[in-house]
């Protein structure tokens, strides 16, 4: 009896695979996708990319873009070319939530890339706190030849990343500005535009050796043992200790406990300031001679009572105090009645300028450095002065 070509075809169809070993693949997870500009593409591919899913691009061309194998770093330009010229508007890109990307690039230590974009993006911050923009910085330093440059473009490139560089050599600078603008990376150079001015202002033409070259001996200077100096003797001065050495301090720094004063006196001595720091604590007498230096080396410090006592429980907890501890180092009362016996203290020494901490220790120490400048050199406009 001849079987029903349509049952045999509905058996094979419905039968178990011959091999148990092999089992149907599961389904791919259902992404959402948009159409949009090059950079909105940009962005998304990026997130794609990070989550791990793989990209669906038109079969008419990917417009994807390579560095040429025979490329060679010659007049200090560099050959690349795309492998196609397809519009990226019509890239078809998953849309997932991981923070948008930036690279930055630098032949150096990356110092100077690292924080412009870190004060870039304090502009941002309404956003970054609830994480409603999440962004991922990657810095790359070291990076003296062009072949690691165009590796890192390439994939700045498939992560959609913003790219910020700091070149010190034009070569590699221009390597760098055109690649970008080869294969689409939005980027900005920090260090070029601001030496092109500086070299015009002086006259003279840049080096473009980065910091620590081998062809850049940099002698060590004055300055540095200055700096050196000033660590040293900022740390024996920490909280209170050898009161008899605040006349040999530049900057002396007083208030309650927990208001910044240690971080901020290793932040300025790393900047060639000899501090010394003198803890106000209710009860306790302040040393003789914090009255007899010069009032205009003395700054004082306050805080929100709010601020001080999470600080302060967060620093209790960290000495493995429990809630249940009874001390009242951190509670509000006591707070408030040390930072009143703080403020009285001031009040007694009109002098001494009160500066509000609780912010980043780099912006507290600004303060501080512009008011002891201006006492210092009498200007009519604040100002940090230092000559090179």
């Amino acid at each position: 009896m001849l079987a029903c070509p349509c049952s045999a075809f509905n058996l094979r169809a419905t039968a178990a695979p011959a091999n148990p070993d092999i089992s149907d693949p599961e389904p791919e997870p259902k992404v959402r996708k948009l159409k949009g500009s090059p950079q909105f593409n940009r962005w998304y591919r990026a997130r794609a990319l990070r989550s791990g899913h793989k990209l669906e691009r038109p079969s008419h061309g990917t417009g994807a873009l390579e560095v040429n194998p025979s490329a060679q770093r010659t007049s200090g330009t560099l050959s690349l070319e795309p492998t196609s010229t397809a519009n990226d508007s019509d890239r078809e890109v998953e849309v997932t939530d991981s923070g948008k990307p930036i690279y930055m690039v630098s032949d150096g230590t990356g110092w100077t890339a690292e924080h412009s974009v870190n004060a870039a993006l304090g502009q941002f911050e309404h956003c970054l706190v609830d994480r409603g923009c999440p962004v991922n910085t990657h810095l790359f330093s070291g990076i003296d030849d062009v072949e690691r440059l165009m590796e890192i473009k390439k994939q700045a490139a498939k992560e959609g990343a913003l790219l910020v560089y700091t070149l010190a050599d034009p070569s590699m600078a221009e390597s760098a500005k055109q690649a970008c603008k080869l294969w689409g990376i939005p980027s900005t150079d920090i260090l070029g535009p601001i030496t092109e001015a500086i070299a015009a202002h002086l006259g003279v033409s840049p080096s473009g050796l980065p910091r620590g070259a081998a062809g850049r001996n940099i002698p060590l200077s004055d300055e540095y043992f200055r700096r050196i100096e000033a660590v040293e003797f900022t740390i024996k001065q920490d909280d209170g200790a050898l009161p008899q050495n605040l006349s040999k301090a530049g900057i002396v720094l007083t208030g309650v406990s927990r208001t910044g004063k240690t971080p901020l006196s290793i932040y300025l001595a790393q900047k060639g300031y000899k501090v010394a720091n003198v803890p106000i604590v209710k009860g306790v007498a302040l040393p003789k001679g914090l009255f007899e230096v010069d009032p205009e080396k003395v700054f004082g410090l306050t805080i929100n009572p709010l601020v001080l006592q999470t600080i302060r429980k967060a620093r209790a907890k960290s000495l493995g105090f429990g809630d249940n501890a009874r001390s009242n180092y951190s509670e509000m009362a006591y707070v408030k009645e040390e930072l009143e016996f703080a403020r009285k203290v001031f009040a007694q020494n009109p002098t001494w300028p009160v500066i509000v901490t609780g912010k980043a220790i780099e912006e507290t120490a600004a303060v501080i450095l512009r008011l002891y400048h201006d006492r210092k050199q009498k200007c009519s406009m604040p100002r940090i002065s230092k000559r090179y």
